[in-house]
């Protein structure tokens, strides 16, 4: 009896004690629970993974403290996680409130029975947090060698968008005469390319918020370099236009992309400043392009034909070379990684690790410090909402899938766009649409405007000069030289001969050409009015019915006429002035650059914005003033200098201002808003050229002064980190 007695006795006493331990345990964990909760969701979240070294040595170095949730067992004690009492295993902690995910039967509650929108609460707090903490990882990969390497090769890829830019206005003349383009079709090259880089603007940033910026990147400048090269082989207008326009449509996606990915490898001190360096690049295409244009396109004699069918000329040749900065960035972009914030968003945390020690390995070897250890081992991942996803039977035949994939990706970019005018970003969005849209309409505008105004008063100079002859009368005479800027009214030319000559802006008024040949001859501007050609004989000529307004032909014969259009001819002046006002135009955003890349940290972004908008704005009126070609171009060069940092400063901005999983997607409506009034700009202001001055002036003036003081209302993006 005593020893059952005995038994009973510690049976009680092991049950107390098992008891006691239980609630001890269960106390710690609730403990825990709330320790982490006020961690994660209070006020004021610090990067409490990572702590400064400088407290115990003097490397300055950032070391990863790893956190409570993932203790070992053989560090915490197993029995943390392994013993439970029997109020916990009903899902009741030991204050005898349910715990966070469980129902009051101890169910977990999955999140997608959960609110949604203290789910997304969640995902922003832990969207700061990771902000927090990459700003700290970037500062410990410090800025060097890798971000020099990723800096030279998205120039070549902003480059690349600048040469595109450029190109349209350089090979308009060229291409429309040499394709015989009549004049209802003129002007369709220059909108329909900026229509293509407004549709790939808006997918190619959207897609790089899905599937990442380098490969968006890659593909988009791959399907530009394709449809380049291939440009420049069509015969066809109709062909050469769809090639532009794909071509348009696949550099559309440069300046969307480069700009978010190359912040996403910046610390917060470097990024106004690197960014603004960045920008350059797109100065130096459109220097690029006009040196080339000047280089090549009036040296005619490049060219070379393969039959009456096939025709090569030097414009095609500039095409060519200008695709090669395309090339070179295609090439190049193979080498770097992806953007590990990209990584970090979408979740796969290994990737982008081995990314940033990458990063701290490149720089640290550059300056001399190998030894440096990378001393991040763990990064915040924010939380993933449960979307439903409508998943393709296996059984679908591949196009089936492929459809089915090209659709999900396009509802994908609308979704996520459809969130750039969520609450707080809709304000945002709408703000950043107005700047790009009233400061790309002023500048490509007034683009446009300004070679046209040159080339009008080039006109009326050259018309100034024209030589008139009347009445004359020449018999038995060869011309065998070139005639140019002349009128002949009520000449009779008697049995003379026009060889191998050429016709540039002579226009010949009722004159008889009475037994005349005509050999070998070029016109280019030239015109026959009210002319009588009598007996006549034209061999290998460009004279053609358009050419013969109003004339009579008696008893004359044509063999072997030139046929298609004729190009000018090598001593063009003009092309030449117009390729280098356009170098000069874009030398002058030189300084501006300098500046705004120096002064973007110091005085702030939305100051360099709206100071350089309404400064641009106020530089039109000064046009007014505008009566010859050197006031035109000083004019031109004032102008691009200082709109050059409102541009810098809204790339900086905009790159900023968004969160990363809609970044490229904010970005790319912008840069589609742009496009869109580029285009609107070269219809209104080219419609305007030699009408008047006042309207383009003001419109420009308005639009510049008022996207200025809207781009004042935008949040300073200063002091922020990615979010």
């Amino acid at each position: 009896m005593d020893e059952s007695y005995n038994n009973r006795t510690s049976l009680v006493k092991g049950a107390k004690d098992i008891a006691k331990e239980a609630k001890r345990h269960a106390a710690k964990k609730v403990s825990k629970v709330v320790n982490r909760a006020a961690d994660e969701y209070s006020s004021q979240r610090n990067y409490s993974q990572f702590q400064n070294e400088d407290e115990d040595d003097d490397d300055g170095r950032y070391t990863y403290t790893q956190p409570d949730d993932y203790a070992s067992d053989a560090t915490e004690g197993h029995d943390d996680e392994d013993e439970i009492y029997e109020g916990e295993y009903q899902g009741v902690p030991a204050d005898g409130k349910p715990r966070d995910g469980h129902d009051s039967l101890g169910q977990l509650v999955s999140d997608s029975m959960r609110d949604r929108k203290d789910l997304e609460q969640e995902r922003q707090a832990d969207e700061e947090e990771l902000a927090q903490q990459y700003e700290l990882i970037m500062q410990e990969c410090g800025h060097g060698r890798f971000q020099w390497q990723l800096f030279f090769v998205l120039g070549m890829a902003l480059m690349s968008d600048g040469v595109e830019v450029f190109v349209v206005g350089f090979v308009l003349p060229s291409a429309e005469l040499d394709m015989c383009v009549p004049n209802s079709g003129a002007g369709w090259l220059g909108s329909i390319v900026y229509l293509g880089m407004m549709m790939g603007a808006f997918f190619w940033g959207g897609l790089s918020d899905k599937v990442g910026r380098k490969q968006c990147l890659l593909i988009a400048m791959s399907v530009n370099g394709f449809f380049s090269f291939l440009s420049s082989f069509v015969q066809g207008y109709g062909m050469f236009l769809f090639c532009r326009m794909l071509s348009g449509f696949g550099i559309g996606g440069a300046v969307p992309i480069v700009f978010p990915y190359f912040a996403e490898f910046l610390a917060r001190e470097k990024r106004g400043e690197h960014l603004s360096w960045l920008c350059m690049f797109w100065m130096i295409g459109g220097i690029y392009a006009s040196a080339m244009a000047w280089l090549i396109i009036p040296h005619y004699g490049w060219s070379f034909s393969m039959g009456s069918a096939y025709q090569f000329h030097s414009w095609r040749v500039f095409v060519v070379v200008c695709a090669l900065p395309c090339v070179c960035a295609v090439v190049a972009l193979t080498f770097i990684p992806e953007s590990p914030r990209f990584f970090l968003e979408m979740g796969k945390h290994d990737e982008a690790w081995m990314v940033l020690k990458q990063i701290h390995d490149t720089n640290m070897r550059a300056r001399g410090e190998p030894e440096k250890v990378f001393t991040v081992n763990r990064i915040k991942l924010p939380k993933h909402l449960d979307e439903l996803v409508e998943m393709q039977s296996d059984s679908a035949n591949p196009v089936a899938k492929v459809l089915f994939r090209i659709r999900t990706e396009l509802r994908g970019i609308w979704l996520t766009f459809m969130k750039c005018f969520n609450y707080p970003v809709r304000d945002n969005t709408i703000k950043l649409a107005i700047v790009w849209f009233t400061l790309s309409f002023g500048y490509y505008g007034l683009s446009v405007w300004f070679p046209d105004v040159i080339h009008h008063l080039q006109s009326d100079e050259y018309a100034s000069r024209v030589k008139t002859h009347n009445n004359e009368r020449i018999e038995d005479f060869t011309f065998n030289f070139t005639l140019e800027n002349q009128i002949h009214t009520n000449g009779v030319f008697v049995n003379d001969r026009f060889i191998s000559m050429k016709l540039k802006s002579v226009t010949f008024i009722d004159s008889t050409f009475q037994n005349c040949y005509f050999d070998d001859v070029s016109t280019v501007g030239s015109l026959f009015k009210n002319c009588s050609f009598v007996e006549a004989f034209f061999y290998n000529t460009d004279i053609d019915d358009s050419k013969l307004v109003g004339s009579r032909v008696i008893n004359s014969s044509f063999h072997h006429n030139k046929t298609g259009c004729q190009m000018t001819f090598e001593d063009d002046y003009s092309a030449y002035w117009v390729y280098f006002v356009n170098f000069l135009g874009t030398l002058a955003v030189l300084p501006g650059n300098i500046v705004s890349a120096l002064l973007m940290d110091k005085i702030g972004r939305l100051s360099m914005l709206g100071g350089s908008m309404v400064l641009s704005g106020i530089s039109c009126f000064f046009l007014w003033f505008g009566t010859s070609e050197s006031m035109m171009i000083f004019m031109l060069c004032l102008y691009n200098g200082l709109s050059i940092s409102a541009w810098n400063s809204l790339d900086v901005v905009t790159a900023e201002l968004y969160p990363t999983d809609r970044r490229g997607t904010g970005f790319g409506f912008c840069n589609a808003m742009c496009k869109l009034a580029a285009v609107l700009g070269n219809l209104i202001f080219g419609s305007l050229v030699g009408i008047t001055k006042a309207i383009p002036i003001l419109l420009a003036s308005t639009v510049l002064v008022g996207g200025g003081l809207v781009g004042l209302r935008l949040p300073d993006t200063r002091g922020n980190v990615l979010m």
